[in-house]
Order: structure tokens, then sequence, then C-alpha cells
């Protein structure tokens, strides 16, 4: 059997066959520092930048170098895994070219590190990759842990890094504990000073014998199970983990400027959708007055949010119940626009369109189509419910902004679909149309 963790051939043609990799050729991919993680540099961490015009960014691609010169990717070899646990958890610090280092920083963790017994890599994943250990504490005792190395850096705080560990400091048990991350710069001339700084990795609790909310939702709408306990539950934990970002971080007052920004991206993604889909280019009048009906009233204070929300997102834990996963937001976004202050409804936007696409799923699948709209529009109504309840006011007054907001999140997927999936196109086009309905 072929080792998985082995580099076959040259670098970039590996690195651009991985699911990560944001681009679709490794043409202009040039190794551009190194960062050894042992003193001998068997294990390290190499730097690669893509220069292709369009498509230019960092990536981080750890590695693992056997005696007879053969590259591993880092992340599937023990080696690797027992070095970055050192580094994270002792506070060690790795130092390369010259602008470029690492250090790590215990943040809910106290005493030695943890010892590797096993570890292997989570599959699935696109935009980083993450390691699922066994670990075991100083006293013997065992420990689960979430290793995520990012992949493609940016500069500044990854905002999964920050956010979780700012709700656990809190007290809230709606995320996973946050135990150390590593902190890195490299060499980029578009930063300050022509060196960029920011995450690398991370370290959190893992939570096994879990479901994911669109796996639990699914099979709940498949089999016509009641959800609206559940989806009201989750709309009381979406709540929750909102009034703590508010008090622990940063908020900011919705000025001209903003509101003029939110239109502008809007406003975009309405001409894209309508030049793919025919029935939204029709009903292009009515998409931009809700839009804009939507952003002219009163908005709640800005502040941090998780910025990719969704059923995928949020693991059902037993004896625990809803814990929130991965707030890095969209990974192509710039890291400036991720990691500053907006509305809070645009994450309770996505859950709803989530719920949508629940429905669209059985429909897909040739299930009673009328069946799965009834049960969404319960879990919905379910969900704002306890949204409300735990937020301690109504949504009313914010109704047409969090009508523009679905809408706006319906026309990104609308463009999606029309892209990638065809087939599923008539979810987000339908959704567009009952939304403009609604709001007539």
């Amino acid at each position: 059997m072929a080792d998985p963790a082995l580099i076959p051939g040259p670098l970039p043609s590996w690195i651009a066959g991985q699911r990560w990799f944001a681009n679709t050729v490794g043409d202009a991919l040039e190794v551009e520092s190194t960062l050894p993680l042992t003193a001998d540099g068997a294990v390290r961490t190499l730097f690669v930048r893509d220069r292709t015009p369009g498509a230019a960014a960092v990536y981080q691609v750890p590695v693992a170098l056997d005696a007879d010169g053969s590259l591993r990717d880092g992340p599937r070899t023990d080696e690797f895994v027992r070095v970055l646990l050192a580094v994270l958890f002792a506070g060690a610090v790795a130092e390369g070219d010259a602008g470029v280092g690492a250090e790590g920083v215990p943040i809910g963790w106290s005493g030695p590190p943890p010892a590797l017994r096993a570890a292997r890599v989570l599959s699935g994943e696109q935009s980083n990759t993450s390691i699922i250990v066994d670990a075991e504490r100083a006293d013997g005792s065992p420990v689960g842990l979430m290793v995520k190395v990012f992949r493609a850096l940016h500069d500044g705080e990854n905002p999964d890094v920050v956010l979780q560990s700012a709700i656990a400091a809190a007290g809230s048990d709606r995320v996973p504990a946050t135990y150390a991350a590593l902190v890195g710069s490299w060499p980029d001339p578009a930063a300050p000073g022509g060196t960029a700084r920011g995450h690398l990795a991370v370290a959190q609790e893992f939570l096994p014998d879990t479901r994911d909310a669109w796996r639990v939702a699914l099979d709940a709408a498949r089999t016509g199970e009641d959800f609206s306990d559940r989806a009201r539950d989750l709309g009381a934990a979406t709540a929750e983990v909102h009034r703590v970002l508010a008090t622990a971080l940063p908020t900011a007052e919705a000025d001209e400027v903003a509101r003029a920004a939110a239109l502008g991206s809007m406003r975009s993604r309405a001409e894209q959708a309508a030049a793919l889909v025919p029935s939204i280019d029709a009903a292009g009048g009515a998409v931009l007055a809700t839009l804009e009906a939507g952003l002219a009233g009163p908005w709640p204070p800005l502040q941090r949010i998780h910025g990719d929300y969704h059923l995928g997102q949020v693991l059902l834990v037993p004896d625990r119940g809803w814990v929130l996963l991965d707030f890095e937001g969209e990974p192509l976004r710039p890291m400036a626009e991720r990691t500053a202050p907006d509305l809070a409804l645009r994450d309770v936007a996505g859950m709803l369109r989530s719920f949508d696409y629940v429905a669209g799923t059985l429909a897909q699948e040739g299930g009673d189509a009328d069946a799965a709209r009834s049960w969404a529009d319960q879990a919905r109504a379910a969900f704002l419910a306890g949204y409300e309840a735990e937020l301690g006011a109504s949504l009313a007054p914010h109704a047409a902004l969090l009508a523009a907001l679905e809408l706006d999140k319906a026309l990104y997927e609308c463009v999606y679909e029309a892209r990638n999936r065809p087939a599923w196109l008539p979810i987000p086009e339908l959704a567009v149309l009952r939304l403009l309905e609604a709001v007539a």
C-alpha cells in the first residue's frame, strides 16, 4: 500500500493537487522561506508563494524529511505532530530564514505538553488540515485534541483562534476549548515592514461521538421528525455566542461608510446572479429594492461574528448540546474583512438559508417537497424564537435588514450553484423568489 504521507514527484505538482490549494495549477509556486522545527531541520515548515496573477497567495507546507531525502506531508507523520505539540504547548520559539519564525502560545493549557499517542488527519477539509490527536497529560490521563494547521496564510490574527478562545475564556461551553496556538512570521512585501505575522496552527478540544447539525437536521427532515425544540436550542446557542462576542471584543456603530460598503457588495452579488440566472435578471428591480430597503432601516451595533455560519459548522455534543465551530469566516475573503465588526444578523441569515437547503436536498432526493418546505419553515421559526428569547429582544425592528441579508446570501448561492452545481440552482433560485414575494 502506498504511503499516504509520501510526497511523490516535484513539490509544486503535489501542492497543485491538494484540496487546500486555491489555484488550479502550480506553475508559479516557489518555496520562499523555510522554518526548521527541529535542530537538524528534518521537520520543517515551508512557506510557499503562488505568484500567479490574480491568485497570489502564501501557503504553509509542513514536511518531514526521511533519511533517504524523501519528503513527507508533515501532518500525516508522527514526527511532525510530536514536534508541533511540543512547540505549541511549551511556548517554544523556532527561527528560520531572515524574517521567519514561530512561537507557541499556551492559551487554556497548564502543565507540560501532552505526549502523543496516535494521530490521524481528518478527511474532507478544503481550506486547512486538521489532525485528530490522542494524547496523554503528564499525570497519564488521556486528552483528545484537534490541531488545525492553517494552509493559506494571511497577515493578521486568525479569527478562528481569537473568537473561539475569547468565547471559551468568558466561560461559555458553546465552543471547543482552545489550548494553544502557533504564531509565525514570514516575508511579505505587502505587509508593514515587509514581514507578515499571523497564526499558523491552533490546538483545540476534540469532541468525540458527535454529529454535525446538518446530518442531525437532514435525518430529522427525512423521517418527518419535529425539529422545533432542537432548532430553538440552536437559536439560543447562537444568541449566547453573539452576546459573548459583543461583550468580550470591540463593537462599532454602523456609519454611512459601513452601510455604503454593504450595499455595494450586495449590488455586486445581485449583478452576478442576474447575469447567470434569467429569473433573477427579470426580478432585478425588486431585488435591488429589497436590498436597499433593508439597509436603509435601523442597524444594531456591529460586532465580531462567525462569518460562515450554517448547519455544518455546529456539532451536537452529548450532555452539552450545540457547540459552534470554525470561526475563521469565509476563507477566500481577505483577513481584514473577516476580522472587521459585522452584523450578527448575517449569521442568523446564514442559518436560515441552511435550513432551506435541508428542504431543498430532500426535494432533490425525490422526497415530498411540500412536507420538506413545511419542516424547514417550522425549523426556521423555532430558530428565530430561540434566538430572540436568549437575546431578550425582538428582531422585528430589523426584519427588513434580516430579509436583505438572507436575500444577499441566496444570491451568493445562486452564483455558486450556477457555476459549480447547476442541478442545485433551484434551491437558492426559488428562495430568492419566495423572499421577494414575502416582502412585496
